[in-house]
Formats: C-alpha cells, structure tokens, sequence
C-alpha cells in the first residue's frame, strides 16, 4: 500500500488510534496533536508498499505517543530543575536588610581606603584575586612580614568599621595607623 492508501486506511481507522494514544497518554488534547502529526507525516511520507497498513499505523501511533510521553517528562524535570533553581520570596534579604548590607559595604570601602596604599594592594590582590602572601611579597618587592602586617592592618580595619556599625557609633573610628598613643588618650580635656 502507499502513502495514499496508508492515508486511506488512517481515516478508517482514526477513532480506534484515537483510543490508543488517548490511553497512551491520557490526554484527548495530547492525542489530537499525535494524530495530527501522525496525518502530517503521512503527507510526506516516502515509503514503498506496506503488507499490513493498520499494523505500520498502529506502531507509528504508539512511537509517537512515547516521544510525547517522553518528552513531556523531560520538560516537567527540566521545570522542576529549573523551579529548584529560582529564589523563593523568603531566601530574598528584606529591604532593611539590603540597606544594612549596602551601609556595611561603604564602611568596609571606606575602612580599606583609608589605609595606605600598599596595605591596600596587598589586601585586594590577596583576597580577591587569591594570590598568596608569598608571591604578594615577591610582586611587591618586600619582605613576608610586611605583607603580613598590611594584611593584619586592613583587617582590623574592616573589623572595627564593623565594631562601629555594631556599637551605634554615627561617625567612624579613625584608623589603626592614625589612632593616638594610650598616653595621650588619658589627658584630660
């Protein structure tokens, strides 16, 4: 039989394959589309004789039906995947929670541009582009131990910004490097 014939022959037999893949897939609207698709292929079928048409009908209705069934399955772990990847309302920060976080970002920046600038070259090439104090000491041509006083002076500076930030303190502390001596602090006013 040819293509025709086999367009004949799913005419006649459409509502049984119409049965088929509406239990395949348990949907009349997912069925429809089979069929339809089913119809468009036949359209363009370039096959020889058939032996047994309602037979090649019957198992292209059925292996079009697992493709959609398939498909259909990939599309719902693929949205569940994707679902799973979206923030939900409550993982977002508050808007009082951004503005805390946005006030503590202009401190730390504040705090790390106060310093000198060889503290803060060493702080930014050691934490945000991960290079080790050895090879800051060797970019920088000084010694480990001054690398390692920049570093411990950038962090006490971020650490009292923070301690600022915590304490309620309107206006900042002064740096590490430009505080006064414990003499001169105890003088009295």
């Amino acid at each position: 039989m040819t293509a025709s014939g086999l367009r004949a022959v799913f005419l006649t037999e459409r509502p049984m394959l119409l049965r088929l893949v509406t239990a395949r897939l348990a949907s009349p609207a997912d069925a429809e589309d089979v069929l339809q698709d089913m119809w468009l292929r036949l359209e363009t079928l370039a096959t020889g004789p058939v032996a047994k048409p309602a037979a090649y009908l019957y198992q292209m209705a059925n292996n079009l039906a697992s493709d959609r069934r398939r498909s259909a399955l990939r599309r719902t772990v693929r949205d569940d995947a994707w679902q799973g990847l979206q923030t939900t309302s409550e993982e977002l920060p508050d808007a009082e929670a951004v503005l805390i976080a946005r006030d503590r970002l202009a401190q730390v920046e504040a705090a790390l541009a106060a310093l000198p600038e060889k503290a803060r070259r060493a702080f930014r090439m050691f934490r945000f582009e991960g290079i080790s104090q050895k090879a800051i000491a060797t970019e920088m041509d000084t010694s480990l131990s001054s690398v390692e006083k920049w570093l411990q002076l950038a962090y006490r500076a971020i650490h009292d910004a923070g301690r600022d930030t915590v304490a309620g303190i309107g206006s900042p502390r002064r740096p590490q490097h430009e505080r006064l001596n414990p003499d001169e602090s105890r003088q009295p006013n």
